[in-house]
């Protein structure tokens, strides 16, 4: 018996919203700048399972940093508040298509990536 994957996909929150998108949730920590909240078409904002403000000022979304950043960043993950906003995404890919939004210019080296990556196993 296979395990079905979740749908989940990472884009940013800039980029016009897809039929595709499913649910549309914002992970980011801190509000996008220049986006007004109407005009993100969000089905949520998640902003507890965010990184810590120490682990992404210093990452600085540095791609040699990524793997490290991943690192870090799980072990927040195990942080109960933001393990149980973990739990509500995965309850929500259980049954919805998922789009995890970000304001990052490289989503793919993004808080949202991990997750998305977590989110599909």
């Amino acid at each position: 018996m296979t395990k079905s994957v979740r749908d989940v996909r990472v884009r940013r929150v800039y980029d016009p919203p897809l039929d595709q998108d499913g649910k549309r949730v914002l992970v980011d920590r801190l509000w996008p700048r220049g986006v007004k909240k109407i005009d993100a078409h969000l089905d949520e904002w998640t902003e507890e399972v965010g990184p810590s403000t120490e682990l992404r000022k210093w990452y600085g979304h540095e791609p040699a940093k990524f793997e490290e950043f991943s690192r870090r960043y799980l072990v927040e993950l195990e942080d109960p508040a933001r393990a149980e906003a973990l739990k509500h995404l995965r309850e929500l890919a259980d049954v919805h298509s998922l789009t995890l939004l970000t304001a990052t210019k490289d989503p793919d080296i993004s808080e949202a990536a991990v997750l998305a990556t977590l989110l599909r196993q």
